[in-house]
């Protein structure tokens, strides 16, 4: 349950405090002028549970907003408390929830005081509060939203999540054969295609590195002639420095060496110099004699490259790029020579998951008749406490033409309607065509209370239900109410008095001038308090003694707790 609301900076609101720890279960009513702020109030939940705010929200010159909530959490709500331990959040038996608004469009949302996603905190929203509002009552109108109901009745979703998961699974089997078909279909000719390029690469045995390895030796035997000069000069003079002066220098050094021991280091060093010279002279004469000017053997290389060249031109860059391409190819085609066993297993796999879905979508479409069923005698009890003592509820189940997968939808097979007759003798229509703004505030209503029972949900809050209704339907929603605080926490923003002289706690909302700027104010009321708003609600802003008497009436009467 809600035990606290503290709300700073929002739009009028500089600071709002809400205490209603020791209101576990009971009506709980916020009344005042239109335009007083009641609405801000709801803004502020809305953002806890995840919605989306704007910078025009935070109070001028202030630079953020802050709504924080603390809820008390039941020891048998399983699944708020697996949700809070699912995300590392649960702090024993309450959970804080805090939104910040910042001037620049920006917000965060924090659950015990750790930092969560919008998401999650609409998730955690939805396990801990119910909101109607008249946004609630056009979702009602909305066919679209009919099977969210139904379900949420039924209690189908564990189902329905268990089909859509088997429905999501065929779709993307199904994805998957189509595109292994669209190959079947070219895929001679692109095994045809794959086969001739790789011949053409299995051909030519391209080696990586081979390309640089032949221009290298191209460009050795353009030069030959000119090697062949300047290498065979070279050898000759060193040939001649290694057997002349060197001979000598050598000789020399090795007799001062035996006349100074100190020169033995030298000596030897000129001596392994000298042996170095003599083998640089042979090789640069094996160097001479292995060079050749074979034009055949260019003709040969330019053709290679030439060859080389026109692989690279169409399978890659570099060779081995090419030799990647043709490890590519020869994976595709094996896969082409495999794909018909390929679809054939596919379509099997395939046909076992329609099945299964198509089971169960059918044994949801039962729970969802079963439900129905129940739904409509359980509307029509709760719309006869309403005022509709004869009305008629009816949920229209149909299913799209066509067998098997044909006209499945992630939620199944079923489309859900609701229809409705207030008047007898009248068949029930869809809402949409029949339904006076009254009637649906408490085709709402009833459709609140009945699932209000069913969720783990303890605080329930009315948003101006009462939107079109008066004298007895409005006896009979103030009672619907009042018998729904009987076993939850219920907040209910109202303008009829009827329903405020329920209340077990009552605030009023007000705009106040101070020093130039405009606030918002809630302030609980005492009973004298509630008697005067009650006679404003019922009289305006100069209530009569009657009216007066009138609303202390309604109040020690409605405070009996008595049902209509």
């Amino acid at each position: 349950m809600l035990q606290e609301l503290r709300v700073r900076n929002l739009a009028l609101i500089d600071a709002l405090h809400l205490d209603l720890s020791t209101y576990r279960t009971g009506l709980i009513v916020l009344t005042g002028e239109t335009g007083a702020g009641k609405s801000i109030i709801l803004q502020a939940i809305n953002l806890l549970a995840g919605g989306r705010g704007a910078a025009s929200w935070v109070r001028n010159d202030c630079d953020q907003a802050g709504i924080e909530a603390v809820f008390a959490l039941r020891p048998d709500h399983a699944e708020m408390h697996a949700l809070l331990a699912e995300h590392s959040l649960k702090d024993g038996s309450t959970c804080i929830v805090r939104r910040v608004l910042g001037k620049d469009g920006r917000s965060r949302a924090y659950v015990n005081d750790q930092g969560i996603t919008g998401r999650l905190s609409g998730e955690l929203a939805a396990g801990l509060i119910n909101i109607a509002s008249q946004h609630d009552q056009q979702q009602l109108l909305n066919g679209r939203h009919h099977l969210e109901f139904l379900d949420t009745f039924g209690e189908l979703h564990g189902l329905r999540q268990q089909f859509t998961r088997l429905f999501q699974r065929w779709q993307q089997m199904s994805s998957e054969l189509r595109q292994l078909m669209e190959k079947e279909q070219d895929k001679e000719q692109q095994r045809d295609f794959l086969r001739f390029q790789l011949d053409e690469i299995r051909k030519a045995k391209p080696v990586e590195g081979e390309d640089e390895n032949l221009a290298r030796e191209r460009e050795q035997l353009k030069s030959a002639d000119a090697l062949q000069r300047l290498v065979g000069a070279s050898s000759r003079r060193l040939a001649v420095l290694a057997a002349g002066d060197l001979v000598e220098i050598r000789k020399q050094l090795e007799q001062a060496a035996g006349l100074d021991p100190g020169l033995e280091p030298l000596a030897e060093r000129l001596a392994s110099a000298g042996y170095e010279l003599d083998d640089l002279a042979a090789s640069m004469q094996k160097y001479r004699e292995g060079l050749s000017a074979d034009p055949l053997r260019l003709d040969a290389i330019s053709e290679r490259l030439a060859e080389l060249k026109q692989l690279q031109r169409k399978y890659g860059p570099t060779l081995a790029e090419v030799l990647a391409f043709a490890e590519r190819a020869e994976a595709t085609l094996a896969l082409l020579e495999s794909l018909e066993q390929e679809i054939g297993q596919l379509e099997l796999r395939l046909e076992e998951v329609a099945t299964e879905a198509l089971l169960k979508a059918a044994e949801l479409s039962q729970g969802r008749k079963e439900a129905a069923r129940k739904l409509e005698r359980n509307m029509e009890r709760e719309l006869s406490t309403l005022g509709f003592s004869q009305a008629l509820f009816r949920v229209a189940l149909t299913e799209p033409e066509g067998m098997g997968m044909v006209g499945m939808q992630s939620t199944g097979r079923d489309v859900v309607e609701f229809l409705f007759s207030a008047n007898p003798g009248e068949p029930p229509k869809p809402l949409a065509k029949i339904v006076s703004g009254g009637e649906l505030s408490r085709l709402m209503l009833a459709m609140k209370c009945l699932l209000a029972r069913r969720d783990q949900v303890d605080t329930v809050i009315f948003d101006e239900v009462d939107a079109g209704i008066g004298g007895q339907a409005a006896e009979a929603v103030a009672g619907k109410i009042v018998e729904l605080s009987g076993h939850h926490q219920v907040l209910c923003i109202t303008h009829l008095a009827q329903i405020a002289a329920c209340a077990d706690l009552h605030f009023k909302v007000e705009k106040k001038v101070e020093a130039g700027r405009t606030r918002t104010v809630i302030n609980p009321l005492t009973r004298e308090e509630r008697v005067a708003e009650l006679a404003r609600m019922l009289g305006g802003d100069h209530p009569t003694p009657q009216t007066l008497a009138f609303a202390g009436e309604l109040i020690e009467r409605k405070g009996r707790k008595a049902t209509p």
